[in-house]
Order: C-alpha cells, then structure tokens, then sequence
C-alpha cells in the first residue's frame, strides 16, 4: 500500500500505534473520491467510515425546501463517519465530495470492534469528534454573525490547510451551496478578494496568491477551530513522523 496512495496521508491513521494500525491496514479499501460524489444520505445507514487522504468531503445539512448548508468539512486531518462510534447508525447530515481525489474505506462494524476494544483508537476518534464539533458549531455562529467575505476567507483556509497546494477546482454556484448563501453574494465576496489581490479566479478555478491576506481578512471563527484542532490532536504529527 505504500507509494503514491498511502494510508498515513491520513493524520488519523498515522496517529495510531503500530499495533492498532497493523489490525486495520489489511481491510483499508483504497477508493476515488470525485468531485460530487455522495458518500452518505442523510438518513443512511452507514455501511463504511471514510478516511480522505487526498480528498475533502463537505457536510451538509439539507432543508425541506431543498436548501443546504456545509456544517463542517473533513479532509486528510479525520474520518468520516463519527456518528458510527457515538451511538447511532445514521447521520442526520449529507456528505459531497468537495474537492476530488482519494481515501480509504472501512468496514464500519472493523472499527467499531476497535472502538470496543476501549484502547488508544477509541480516545483518539473522540478527541478528533470533539475538534469536529467544534468546527460544526463555529460555522454555525460564523454564518450568523460574519459576512460572506469573512465565511469566504475561513473556507477558503480550511481548504488549503487540506491541500498541498493554493489551487482550488471550485464554482461559485457550489461554493454558494458550501456557505448556505446567494450566488450573487459569493460573486460580490470574490470579487473584493481578487481586487485585494489575495486570489486570483477564473471560472471552476480560485488560486489563493496571497495566504498571509486571507488570515488578515479572516474572522476569529478560522483561528478557533485551528487551535483547538492543535490542541486535541497534538500527538498526531509526532507519530506521523515517528513512523514515516
């Protein structure tokens, strides 16, 4: 499994102890992710937990008037799934591919035996749920109180955060559906970005010229769920490097 795709792309996955990681490594499914693809319905029993390497899923929350807003992304940093080990079979939310690319999947019922076991991959999987509700609940007070430039900068970072690079295959349209706003206002938002020379866009295509700009521009929301991300995963970088 080792080469272009490997596992521990995945920072959940190479935070595991060796021991851990040996259990799970021979049931890892090596799956494309393309732009668009639903991996869960909401409502879905789920059947498998998602571990992006090179993709980034988007959760979404839909409306009955079919309106959607992203709660929450997971990328190369998580796993997709936690509702799994956290009580219930299903997910009240829909998950879209965001950016195309790879993971690798699990049998659910794998990692819940894990989970069971009540060792180290069940108090890393909680702390990493914690640093998701975290993200879930600063989209929240961010889509509220923040304007679409502000929403704008935070997603956008939270993206490259997820990428090894500042290119983003992204519409206007799907980036309106991201943040729960009028295409007009993301196209207005955009605009004053590239005016201020922090992006450059051409259509599907955001190249971010300017990082240092867009966390200046940002609001608090993007500096809290950084941190605590940091602080509650803090070991995962140093066994990431351990066992590369």
């Amino acid at each position: 499994m080792a080469g272009a795709h490997d596992p521990n792309q995945n920072h959940l996955l190479a935070a595991m102890l060796d021991a851990d990681f040996a259990r799970l490594e021979p049931q890892l499914e090596l799956v494309p992710m393309l732009l668009g693809d639903v991996l869960y319905e909401s409502g879905g029993k789920l059947q498998y937990v998602y571990f992006p390497t090179t993709a980034i899923v988007s959760l979404h929350y839909l409306l009955e008037n079919g309106g959607s807003s992203e709660i929450a992304g997971v990328g190369n940093e998580g796993v997709l799934g936690v509702s799994l080990f956290m009580g219930g079979n299903s997910t009240p939310s829909r998950a879209v591919v965001q950016t195309g690319g790879h993971g690798y999947r699990l049998r659910a019922h794998l990692l819940m035996e894990e989970f069971d076991r009540a060792g180290p991959v069940m108090r890393l999987l909680l702390r990493y749920t914690q640093a998701l509700l975290t993200q879930m609940s600063q989209t929240a007070v961010c889509n509220r109180h923040h304007s679409v430039e502000q929403q704008l900068c935070r997603w956008l970072l939270l993206t490259l955060d997820r990428l090894p690079t500042n290119e983003l295959t992204m519409t206007q349209e799907l980036i309106a559906n991201m943040l729960g706003v009028r295409r007009e206002g993301v196209t207005e938002a955009a605009g004053r970005l590239q005016g201020y020379g922090f992006i450059s866009y051409r259509r599907g295509h955001i190249t971010v010229l300017d990082r240092a700009g867009l966390e200046g521009d940002v609001c608090e929301c993007y500096a809290v769920v950084k941190k605590e991300f940091a602080r509650l995963l803090s070991d995962v970088r140093q066994r990431q490097g351990a066992r590369a």
